[in-house]
């Protein structure tokens, strides 16, 4: 099961990220990723939110902004890639 990375929200030291996904079947969803230079630079997943679905990607952007606590403590527009 492919999935395609829509859309890289990260911190200002880029070493917290949430990828919003676009499944096969058109629903999207989101994933949390830490990097830690100890782990050579790796992206490590956080959290897994299954059973959440969203229609569209800006669901699923406010949803994980609501979600995640980082980016929601950072009370301003996160980059996106």
């Amino acid at each position: 099961m492919t999935k395609d990375v829509v859309a890289s929200l990260h911190n200002s030291e880029v070493d917290r990220c949430v990828d919003i996904f676009r499944r096969p079947d058109g629903t999207f969803c989101f994933k949390e990723f830490r990097r830690d230079a100890e782990d050579g630079g790796g992206w490590t997943l956080l959290s897994d939110y299954p059973h959440l679905s969203f229609d569209s990607g800006q669901a699923a952007v406010a949803a994980a902004k609501a979600t995640v606590r980082w980016l929601r403590d950072l009370g301003q527009p996160v980059a996106e890639d």
